[in-house]
């Protein structure tokens, strides 16, 4: 078994060091309140047990925690005493230098809580350690400084997650959807350099890389970009490649027939998107932002922005490419083609592709066939999304279709209905037309609905309050996100601001406009709702029953962003928390203040937003019908998944999930396994196995259980993730049950 130290860095259980530090405080007190040699050993044998009971590698702090209670139980009151006096003198001696020693452990990598905080970081690089190191001190002075003391309290206990505090000292904001089509077609500055509208497809492919790379270091979370505002381009070489061709002929004094002269344009234009594309897929996984991972971008697909006819078709061409060469993956050092996170693929599902004999199905086919090896694209559908988001005036059914930030977080539809006047000063602005690139999101702050119900002993008058005091709590936190980006200048991040990414902001301007009226958004994320409803129901949220409970709590905590929204004239919306480290962090604190519950704090983790809990037996579309109607209730963002079998050779079954998808649920996506063994050439599935009181990787062919000589890809919550997870999730992993 092993334990997590202060400063992050992994060791061995020693049973001794808790009899020595017992024998400490036993000594200490008064002959006559002293226990015996035997007790002392009876109490550490007990805390081990405890130990062993979590499932995890327990924290030092646990360990006292558990050291103190089995001293009381025990009738040593004088020597509990002594022992709590010697732990509050020793942290008093350890809070002038707490970050100093997590710095140092995780530039030697002994980190383990870091190593595993971010499943496409690798811990070992520089940069990545560069990055963590400037996040600790940012989350010293967050917690010391910047924030009120009860939401620090309520951040460090689990009962709110106060996201990405490893920035909040700065003044960046979450994610975004990237104006692109702007910065290619007005031009851009990056770097000091004037970037101008590119003349070929292939260099406004380079371009745009540039300004994902630049983007990716100004802010903390996710992007988007569409590749709708590439295809332009495709026209652009099209007529340079067919004058090219002229010069060619005339040169060679040919006068070959108009059909033959554009078999050959059409030929080198193929060979131009095949580059132009390549050179999207293979910088956006090379590139290094100073944030020490590859960008965190997605790419869009959709044909229904294309203006025109002929831009419709060569969009096409671009996504069927993008499609082929994520199929294929790319090579990892040993030279075998693997599956990478990077980009993040969304392929929009709509009455042009959905149908076997409509005009594009080739390319949901191919879609199908992409997610079936490398688990993308993810699928929105454009029936659905045209009935929930609905700019001002618009009706149900005719409503706006567009991409999340990132991985999930979506933009709420334009209630201005005209893009806010061009608050932007964007030059692609269309007067009348709703605006989606370009925008923003502040921030987030997650409650953890488990500790409301856990909180309430099942009380509901009771529970009620409390979520209403933590509510309130986060709300008080959502507005520190807020005020600190109020008073930003566009000079903190030119690309962002000033270039067009986001805006176009005069030099030394605040960013201010842009934080109110709903041009950008600010998120109330959840954690936990199939736990909390198992507690306060004793049945999971699928049940009939409990059901009506479950819609209660989400449309309550849509009330109040309503209702902080109206205060405010700010675009508080909720969302759906993609819990990573933290889906761990809240099973700890969870079992600190609750101890084991079976079905509820028994495991490492705890359930991502609305879904039906991993282990629930449910088929593919049972689930997705059912979560479709808590999806609606997370207008912020959300995504659904269902878990299903290697389904290369069953490509029907594929598209007949994307079909359900498309009339019954907004966003939806297919996980699968993507694992090779670098030491034997295993192409399989990597298993999880416990070892010595851990979950370790482990090659079912050879044993391999060296994580740097395998790859292997997983969904980890909308995105895949490549450098290995916490315990907690790693659990979660391993707990998934297929769907289909």
């Amino acid at each position: 078994m092993k334990i997590i130290k202060r400063n992050g860095a992994e060791v061995v259980f020693d049973i001794e060091k808790i009899v020595m530090a017992i024998t400490k405080a036993n000594n200490a007190a008064e002959e006559s309140y002293r226990m015996t040699p035997l007790q002392i050993q009876r109490i550490a044998e007990n805390v081990k047990i405890s130990c062993e009971e979590m499932g995890r590698s327990p924290s030092v702090e646990e360990i006292q925690d558990l050291v103190e209670k089995s001293i009381m139980a025990h009738g040593a009151f004088e020597v509990a005493k002594e022992y709590i006096t010697y732990r509050y003198t020793r942290s008093l001696l350890r809070q002038s230098n707490t970050t100093d020693d997590r710095i140092l452990s995780l530039i030697e990598c002994n980190n383990e809580e870091v190593k595993q905080e971010n499943a496409n970081k690798n811990p070992t690089i520089n940069a990545v350690q560069r990055d963590y190191m400037a996040g600790e001190v940012s989350k010293d002075i967050t917690r010391r400084i910047l924030l009120p003391a009860d939401v620090v309290a309520a951040h460090e206990a689990g009962i709110i997650h106060f996201h990405d505090a490893d920035y909040y000292a700065q003044h960046m904001h979450n994610c975004d959807l990237v104006n692109l089509e702007d910065m290619l077609q007005n031009g851009t500055v990056i770097s000091g350099t004037l970037i101008e509208k590119p003349h070929s497809f292939s260099t406004a492919c380079n371009i745009a890389t540039q300004i994902i790379a630049q983007v990716a270091s100004n802010q903390y979370g996710g992007q988007s970009i569409s590749l709708t505002h590439l295809a332009p381009f495709v026209q652009v070489s099209r007529e340079k490649i067919r004058r090219t061709v002229e010069k060619e002929m005339e040169a060679f004094h040919i006068r070959p027939d108009e059909e033959a002269v554009s078999r050959v344009v059409e030929e080198r234009l193929r060979d131009e998107v095949r580059r132009g594309v390549q050179t999207i897929q293979y910088q956006v996984v090379t590139l290094m932002t100073t944030n020490g991972q590859a960008p965190f971008i997605t790419v869009f697909m959709y044909l229904g922005e294309a203006k025109d006819e002929r831009e419709k078709k060569d969009l096409a061409m671009i996504i069927e490419e993008m499609l082929r060469q994520r199929y294929e993956g790319v090579k990892n050092e040993k030279g075998v083609w693997v599956t990478p996170a990077f980009p993040k693929l969304i392929y929009v599902l709509e009455e042009d592709n959905v149908a076997e004999g409509t005009p594009y199905f080739y390319l949901t086919r191919l879609a199908a066939q992409c997610t079936a090896k490398r688990m993308v694209p993810d699928y929105i559908s454009a029936k659905k999304m045209r009935e929930y988001k609905l700019s001002k005036g618009e009706t149900p059914g005719h409503g706006d279709v567009y991409t999340c930030m990132g991985c999930r977080s979506f933009l709420t539809p334009d209630r201005s209905g005209n893009g806010w006047d061009n608050v932007a000063n964007a030059q692609n602005y269309e007067p009348g037309k709703p605006k989606y690139y370009g925008r923003f999101n502040q921030g987030v702050v997650t409650i953890n609905l488990v500790d409301v119900a856990l909180s309430s002993g099942r009380d509901m008058d009771k529970f009620w309050q409390i979520f209403d005091e933590r509510l309130d709590l986060c709300y008080r936190a959502l507005l520190c996100r807020h005020e600190r980006l109020k008073g930003t200048l566009s000079d903190a991040a030119p690309i962002l601001w000033q270039y067009g990414a986001l805006a176009r902001l005069p030099k030394g301007e605040p960013i201010d406009k842009l934080l109110y009226g709903g041009y950008s958004t600010i998120s109330l994320g959840y954690a936990g709702l199939y736990e909390c409803v198992k507690y306060m129901t004793g049945k999971s949220h699928t049940d009939p029953e409990a059901k009506p409970f479950a819609l209660s709590v989400m449309q309550h905590m849509n009330d109040a962003c309503q209702t902080w929204k109206a205060r405010h004239n700010i675009d508080f919306s909720l969302y759906g928390t993609p819990l990573e480290s933290t889906t761990y962090k809240f099973a700890k604190c969870l079992q600190k203040r609750f101890g084991i519950i079976p079905g509820i704090t028994d495991k490492s983790y705890i359930t991502n937003s609305y879904h039906v809990h991993v282990t629930e037996e449910i088929d593919a579309f049972t689930k997705l019908a059912f979560e479709a109607e808590f999806q609606q209730l997370s207008p912020g963002g959300a995504i659904s998944y269902v878990e299903v079998p290697d389904m290369q050779n069953n490509i029907d079954a594929v598209l007949e999930v994307m079909r359900f998808i498309y009339d019954n649920i907004m966003y939806a996506e297919l996980n699968t396994k993507s694992d090779y063994c670098q030491v034997c050439g295993y192409d399989g599935e990597i298993s999880i196995e416990e070892e010595d009181g851990k979950l370790v990787w482990v090659c079912p062919q050879c044993g391999n259980h060296d994580q740097s000589k395998m790859n292997v890809a997983r969904r980890t919550c909308g995105y895949i993730g490549t450098q290995f997870w916490n315990q907690g999730r790693t659990q979660e992993i391993k707990d998934r049950v297929l769907h289909l």
